[in-house]
């Protein structure tokens, strides 16, 4: 079991940056591919980034690649989310998740844990 807890979002302008984190319970962290998705109103979930379990790959969606970096610090059971150039259309609430498979995924249904997840707000 796994429980995950983000924190980082907020109010902020075009053009600005947040960094986003998610803390990690449990003693197996480690070997966990990780995820971000982030849901708009209206809209279906969607996947943003995924990491596998020693950071050694990533994989991003076209709309936030080289703008969104995932990054994670498996000693402090934590992966972040660094949003760099942000827009308005990436106003959703953003969750983590963490997935048993050994792959990175970008499909909901492969995950197995998620957050409560974090607002992210950006103003024109």
């Amino acid at each position: 079991q796994v429980q995950l807890v983000e924190s980082g979002g907020g109010l902020v302008q075009a053009g600005g940056s947040l960094r986003l984190s998610c803390a990690a319970s449990g003693r197996t962290f480690s070997s966990y591919v990780m995820g971000w998705f982030r849901q708009a109103p209206g809209k279906e979930r969607e996947f943003v980034a995924a990491i596998s379990w020693n950071g050694g790959s990533t994989y991003y969606a076209d709309s936030v690649k080289g703008r969104f970096t995932i990054s994670r610090d498996n000693a402090k059971n934590t992966v972040y989310l660094q949003m760099n150039s942000l827009k308005p259309e990436d106003t959703a609430v953003y969750y983590c998740a963490a997935s048993r498979l050994m792959t990175i995924i970008t499909t909901n249904r492969h995950y197995d844990y998620w957050g409560q997840g974090t607002q992210v707000t950006v103003s024109s």
